[in-house]
């Protein structure tokens, strides 16, 4: 296909590259509602099957970093579909292997090959000329809905047919949507000529370089390690008495999270009129109130419901409002400034799944909440600092 750098994206490639990108991102965050399923298949307990979570965090974080840059140096299709072929591969090894350290291998494999949505976000920013703004958002949108719509699907898919079939399914969607980038999206010549070294050195820089990537990265960790600290051990709680649910009515809770997803563009709006660092203050101040009902009332389904909706509109929003503002530091590094970015983001992700797991294993869902607590309030410290400091 011809060099298209000139040209804007079509609504058909938008619309292929926000389906790309969910499918990919959505691999992470299978494992969350069949952890007690997996434990149960391997005879072992759900502790020791937490590390599956942490281990896709670690990895997409790993690939955030190492990967990601070489959008700005490589052919961008041509890396997409790299990475999707090798996460075909780690899934059908999630399917048909059956230890414990196998499956711990694979769950690397699939978070670092699943790092093509973050290839497929600034190659759009890149190519779409005229409406950026609104052609990322709708890009991100479809990764939002891809990490929240993965856990109805495998908490479904598990309770039905068991939770192998989570796996297979994936990597037929992941061969199907390969397919549609190969037919689809163009070839693109990038500017970046260093080596590699000096890749990853240049994206390092990029920290130093900008003060608001710095305060949004901060940011981003503390409210990412939050949300999946939470996620990971809301399956636990729901599980286990007074609730004792199966994995597809845990499943079902991520509905409320893909309206929170939706709902979340709405406060991205605020970035083009200045009031981004407002705006935080609201997005990390629902997270907060969220957590803390959440130690209030830890058996209260509604509670908990209305904590879901709160918490997830206000992690997504928080996030969608960073991205928007990173995305006008520098078009000529935007791999890069989103490997800083995604990195720390993902990193803390894996860093609150861990400490969520091991809350939960030393001190239960109160020791949990607790935790989400300071989680929340850290980044609702930045989020005012950002407030007071804005230029």
């Amino acid at each position: 296909m011809e060099n298209t750098q000139n040209q804007s994206l079509s609504k058909s490639q938008i619309t292929i590259m926000a389906i790309a990108a969910g499918v990919c991102v959505a691999n992470i965050y299978y494992n969350q509602p069949v952890l007690k399923d997996i434990a149960k298949s391997l005879n072992t307990t759900e502790a020791n099957v937490g590390l599956i979570s942490v281990l896709a965090q670690a990895g997409y974080g790993f690939g955030l970093f190492f990967i990601t840059p070489l959008g700005d140096k490589f052919n961008r299709k041509k890396l997409i579909l790299g990475l999707q072929g090798l996460l075909i591969f780690a899934l059908l090894g999630m399917v048909f292997l059956d230890s414990r350290i196998a499956i711990f291998a694979m769950s690397l494999i699939i978070g670092i090959c699943s790092v093509a949505a973050q290839v497929i976000l600034p190659m759009a920013a890149s190519l779409e000329k005229n409406n950026r703004a609104k052609t990322i958002s709708f890009i991100f949108s479809g990764i939002l809905i891809g990490i929240l719509a993965a856990r109805v699907f495998a908490g479904t898919i598990a309770e039905w047919f068991g939770w192998h079939y989570v796996y297979a399914i994936s990597a037929v969607m992941v061969f199907a949507t390969a397919l549609m980038v190969h037919f689809s999206l163009p070839d693109v010549k990038q500017e970046f000529t260093g080596n590699y070294i000096s890749l990853l050195q240049s994206a390092l820089q990029q920290i130093k370089r900008f003060s608001v990537l710095r305060r949004s990265t901060l940011l981003g960790a503390l409210i990412f390690g939050a949300f999946c600290s939470f996620w990971t051990t809301l399956t636990f709680h729901l599980s286990g008495s007074p609730f004792n649910f199966g994995s597809d009515t845990i499943g079902l809770f991520g509905i409320l999270a893909i309206a929170g997803a939706l709902l979340a563009p709405y406060f991205g709006k605020m970035v083009d009129g200045g009031n981004a660092a407002k705006s935080q203050l609201y997005t990390t101040g629902m997270l907060l109130f969220s957590v803390i009902l959440l130690n209030i009332l830890p058996h209260s389904v509604w509670a908990i419901i209305v904590a879901v909706l709160l918490l997830d509109v206000g992690v997504q929003a928080t996030q969608l409002i960073n991205i928007a503002t990173i995305y006008t530091l520098d078009e000529k590094a935007n791999s890069r400034i989103n490997t800083i970015y995604m990195t720390s983001y993902f990193i803390g992700g894996a860093v609150g799944t861990f400490v969520g797991v091991q809350c939960w294993k030393f001190g239960g869902w109160n020791l949990v909440t607790w935790q989400l607590i300071l989680w929340s309030a850290l980044a609702f410290a930045v989020a005012f600092y950002s407030y007071r400091n804005k230029p």
